[in-house]
């Protein structure tokens, strides 16, 4: 699916650099990483800001490829991910981020063995990204779309109606055209998970906490309902932004280092 260049970056890196920042202050010379940094403006941004921050990306799109290599990043502060293996030793880094990239991974188990190889004893990783159980497909906006079976005969005329009714993201393309754009989308690049599955394959390898409350606060405190920030996060208010904030846009997942992969889950 063609996606417009990026006009800025997007809310969700300063949050995760936010975050990054606040767990690596304690850490003289903290290495950090970037799991699936697409062209690599965090990267950028984060080494702006003092961070010792690197990259990894697939590089599916040679738009994406061409970009990283245009910064001057590509082979030294962004590593191409061969074969599922970063190119960086066991150990490494003493935190990673991946911001909207599990829900495109087909081997969810190889991504978070990679990253469980790459991080240092005892540290952590911050993820962001949908689970099968959201109500909105966010990357075309369209409701529920992301739950129709493949071979579903529903799923084509459900989508394009309601693009016609204008819902839906980027309808810079006829309504037909948009709508095989979109489903081509999700068949080769998504992979939804219930939470039962995403929580079961983070628990070989790391011990996990859900921080959707520390998200909504952050966003909040940015706008014009800052004063709301400090109640999500009130006891008798937080399991229920949690849910509403997973329902609504997805996990926040931070994920301490296991001393070694459970054998049997």
């Amino acid at each position: 699916m063609d996606l417009p260049e990026p006009s800025g970056l997007h809310v969700n890196y300063h949050y995760v650099l936010d975050f990054t920042e606040r767990q690596c202050a304690a850490k003289t010379g903290c290495t950090i990483l970037d799991y699936g940094c697409g062209r690599g403006e965090t990267v950028r941004v984060g080494r702006e800001r003092g961070l010792n921050i690197f990259g990894a990306e697939v590089f599916q799109s040679d738009q994406t490829r061409a970009a990283a290599q245009d910064s001057g990043q590509l082979g030294s502060f962004i590593r191409e991910i061969k074969h599922g293996r970063l190119d960086f030793p066991d150990a490494y880094f003493d935190f990673v981020f991946t911001n909207q990239v599990l829900e495109h991974v087909q081997d969810l188990e190889q991504v978070l063995g990679e990253i469980w190889r790459v991080l240092k004893p005892g540290c952590a990783s911050l993820h962001l990204f949908p689970s099968r159980d959201v109500w909105r497909e966010g990357h075309c906006g369209i409701p529920l779309l992301h739950r129709f079976p493949r071979d579903s005969h529903l799923r084509y005329p459900y989508a394009l109606t309601l693009r016609k009714l204008g819902l839906g993201k980027f309808k810079h393309v006829d309504p037909e055209g948009w709508t095989r754009k979109v489903l081509d989308f999700l068949d080769n690049y998504c992979t939804y998970r219930s939470r039962r599955t995403i929580f079961s394959t983070f628990k070989r390898y790391f011990t996990i906490a859900l921080i959707e409350d520390d998200y909504l606060r952050a966003r909040l405190s940015e706008t014009r309902f800052h004063a709301l920030a400090p109640m999500v996060q009130w006891p008798i208010l937080k399991p229920i932004s949690r849910e509403a904030f997973r329902k609504l846009g997805g996990l926040v997942i931070l994920a301490t280092k296991q001393e070694k992969p459970a054998e049997n889950l």
